[in-house]
């Protein structure tokens, strides 16, 4: 799976919480200056060409709809950030999270407990 901008992500994120839109409405998600059309049409256009949208025509516009759903891009996300910053250790990368106290001990039990849980 492809990266995203920043940009990318928050239009996906549009995508994500509000279903299928057309470009005109997301205008209305912008406080202002809102972006200018065409510049949200590129950015939906090129998320269409790296598989995270499809569209259907009516008429002569389009409405266009995640065909990535947000837990799978998470999912790549995270893979993507252990294997480049943890060389794709998994323990290195919960230990650098309890090591910066972003993690307490109490919720890394209850971590390993659910992980118990859910492989019996």
């Amino acid at each position: 799976m492809k990266g995203l901008t920043a940009k990318e992500e928050e239009i996906m994120g549009f995508f994500w919480e509000k279903g299928p839109l057309f470009v005109k409405e997301m205008l209305a998600f912008y406080e202002e200056p809102r972006p200018h059309f065409n510049t949200l049409s590129t950015i939906v256009r090129g998320l269409e060409e790296k598989g995270f949208l499809a569209h259907k025509t009516y008429g002569n516009t389009y409405q266009y709809y995640a065909v990535v759903n947000r837990d799978d891009f998470s999912k790549g996300t995270l893979k993507k950030v252990i294997s480049k910053y943890f060389n794709n250790s998994y323990l290195s990368a919960v230990s650098s999270l309890v090591k910066e106290e972003d993690i307490s001990l109490d919720d890394l039990k209850q971590l390993i407990a659910e992980v118990e849980k859910g492989t019996k």
